[in-house]
């Protein structure tokens, strides 16, 4: 059952990015990309209040390296569009189980990111979480 509202063309559009931003890391970091996505939406907190659906997500000002650098173009493929719809089923596992943040650093990865703390990393990108304190609700969904 999905935990945000989403229509074909949201899982489309939700697979799209899960390619721009994550095709080398395979089908396990391309689910982490839409958990981190997903828990924007289901969070309501940080810089992520009052998201609501897929396409506000992705388009979010500064969200997303692949739309503001135009990687965002590729269709989605079958692959894609299952590990979405995985995603808007609310499938999480660590490090993006929580996290709100991911990027790719040229070395290591810095202990925080936007104020969160490193949760850890998945082959090149390194994924921060809010605390508890900060967004509680992330946690509670």
């Amino acid at each position: 059952m999905a935990v945000v509202k989403a229509r074909q063309s949201d899982i489309d559009m939700l697979a799209r990015l899960l390619r721009a931003e994550a095709e080398g890391e395979g089908e396990q970091g391309m689910l982490h990309v839409g958990s981190v996505g997903i828990n924007r939406i289901r969070s309501n907190c940080s810089d992520f209040k009052n998201l609501r659906t897929i396409p506000e997500m992705i388009y979010q000002e500064h969200a997303f390296e692949a739309v503001q650098h135009g990687y965002f173009y590729q269709s989605a493929r079958d692959r894609e569009k299952r590990l979405a719809r995985r995603s808007v089923n609310g499938e999480r596992s660590w490090p993006a189980e929580y996290s709100l943040w991911y990027f790719r650093p040229e070395g290591e990865c810095p202990d925080t990111w936007y104020n969160q703390p490193l949760v850890g990393r998945f082959k090149k990108h390194c994924f921060y979480q809010p605390t508890p304190e900060e967004c509680a609700h992330i946690y509670e969904t």
